[in-house]
């Protein structure tokens, strides 16, 4: 269960730190694959494949599937709020904007998870979390400088994409009313169900895509991508730190993302550091810790020293 001061232990940062690397590389695949196929049609995708990875990993657990309509609701809201409205809104927003523009604006999602759980359940505002969550957003505008710039028709692009950082920040009051009874396994699995009959509807609608042209190897290989490591994967993770650290503290991955991908271009494309991001990631990190909260209890509680006085 989530602590009541909204901190985090140092596995569930760790854990955040994988999650931010997972999801990063959604932004790569889905630029790759987007050459190639329809928005609707990659989402799709994403979510059959994501839930056949996970399947008979369920039924390895021995899981059961949730009964009737009021026992698939939740998991149903979820895979909406938190699939396939935000997955659709973010990749129509990248046919508009660069992969990079559009994770920089997915870092909002704390913002509006913060907005939402003080409006909707009379949550405290915590004014340290609010003004870490200014922080971080002010450190990934430094982090990536004039890639913030408004060209014709990035608009569009950039109200998609804050349309699915808002979509994202509802499920984050979604994930609260989740059964705790779930495992992790079993709520990621559910969810990629239910988004799956959502998407298989509305994409068979629009994009009808059994007469689509077969793509080539390579955006096969993203789609995969996209589905095991990015999805399945994720999700499992994802619905480890909710249970254990709470709705708003796992959007709070949505800030590391600018940094993870800056450090896998470093490390994995030697693609040169500036300085100006090397800022912006310490005032992202520095962010982190004001809505954490353990920096400033310790600052709180350092000893006073008195002079030493002889008797």
């Amino acid at each position: 269960m989530p602590s009541a001061d909204n901190r985090i232990d140092r596995r569930d940062w760790g854990l955040l730190g994988f999650l931010s690397v997972l999801w990063g590389g959604s932004f790569f695949f889905n630029g790759v694959i987007l050459r190639e196929l329809p928005p609707l049609t990659l989402v799709l995708l994403r979510v059959v494949l994501g839930a056949l990875i996970l399947l008979p990993l369920l039924r390895a657990r021995k899981i059961e599937f949730p009964r009737g309509l009021a026992g698939w609701a939740p998991f149903a809201a979820m895979g909406l709020f938190n699939n396939a409205l935000p997955f659709s809104l973010i990749v129509f927003g990248q046919t508009y904007i660069p992969s990079g523009l559009a994770s920089i604006l997915n870092a909002t999602t704390p913002l509006f998870a913060v907005v939402v759980m003080a409006v909707a359940v009379e949550e405290r505002l915590q004014a340290r979390r609010v003004a870490g969550v200014v922080v971080g957003l002010i450190g990934v505008a430094i982090l990536h400088g004039d890639a913030l710039g408004f060209e014709s028709r990035q608009g569009i692009g950039i109200l998609l994409c804050l349309a699915g950082a808002f979509s994202y920040g509802i499920a984050a009051l979604v994930g609260r009313r989740l059964p705790q009874r779930v495992p992790p396994l079993g709520t990621a699995t559910f969810q990629m169900v239910a988004s799956s009959v959502m998407m298989a509807v509305v994409a068979g609608v629009a994009e009808r895509p059994w007469l689509l042209p077969m793509p080539h190897l390579t955006t096969w290989l993203a789609v995969l991508g996209l589905a095991a490591l990015s999805t399945a994967l994720a999700y499992i993770v994802f619905f480890q730190i909710l249970q254990r650290s709470g709705a708003t503290n796992v959007m709070l991955v949505t800030l590391l993302l600018p940094v993870t991908a800056m450090l896998l271009g470093f490390f994995v494309l030697g693609e040169p550091v500036v300085p100006r991001e090397v800022i912006g990631a310490l005032v992202i990190a520095s962010a982190l810790l004001l809505i954490d909260g353990r920096v400033l209890t310790w600052f709180s509680r350092a000893p006073v020293s008195t002079p030493h006085t002889s008797r």
